[in-house]
């Protein structure tokens, strides 16, 4: 509670603003597919939860890792949607067969 309450408070108004732009900017998965989120970029990571079918994620960074065929084609970018949790960008409707985010560090 305290400590990520306290950062999330206490930022400058310029932060609050890329932030809400960031927590705003969502892609939305293949129609139909509950996606597995994956703790690393790859099918042999472990999957920590599934996302329903018609929801959105966000994009935090995008990193290269197993290539996979999905709805969207064939690719081997993987899209960094929250700490530890990994989904293929074969599967994100993002308009783009690269990169739309910054590459993970």
């Amino acid at each position: 509670m305290a400590t990520e309450d306290i950062a999330v408070a206490s930022p400058p108004e310029d932060t609050d603003a890329e932030l809400s732009a960031q927590a705003l900017r969502t892609y939305p998965i293949a129609p139909g597919v509950a996606l597995n989120v994956r703790s690393g970029p790859g099918t042999h990571y472990p999957v920590v939860r599934t996302i329903p079918a018609g929801s959105s994620v966000p994009i935090r960074c995008q990193c290269p890792g197993e290539s996979v065929t999905g709805p969207y084609g064939t690719s081997k970018v993987w899209d960094n949607i929250a700490n530890g949790q990994f989904v293929s960008d074969a599967y994100v409707h993002t308009g783009s067969d690269g990169y739309v985010a910054p590459q993970c560090s």
